[in-house]
């Protein structure tokens, strides 16, 4: 069951007005229909792309910041050195009895 905050803050949410200059990152996350806990993991290493409504106050995206995100998201594998990801190999076993023979 999920606890109250997480019902408050960790729940997407949609904006009254899809086009309003400025979202919280629960708006912002619906908008993009992503979880809001990638979101603020994404955003936690980019302050370039979030500002915040008050003194360390809660995360608010504007419309060019949204749309440098969706760019980001959209441009594929973020880790470095590999394009993809690497395919897991199988572990080499004994073979079967049948074989063998």
């Amino acid at each position: 069951m999920p606890s109250a905050k997480y019902e408050q803050y960790g729940v997407p949410i949609a904006p009254q007005d899809p086009d309003q200059d400025f979202m919280t990152v629960q708006e912002t996350a619906y908008v993009l229909r992503c979880s809001v806990s990638w979101l603020r993991r994404f955003l936690a290493n980019r302050p370039d792309l979030h500002g915040r409504n008050g003194n360390r106050g809660r995360i608010v995206t504007n419309r060019e910041q949204r749309t440098a995100i969706h760019e980001a998201r959209s441009a594929g594998d973020p880790r470095t050195g590999r394009t993809v990801p690497r395919q897991r190999r199988r572990p080499v076993g004994r073979k079967p009895a049948s074989a063998a023979a």
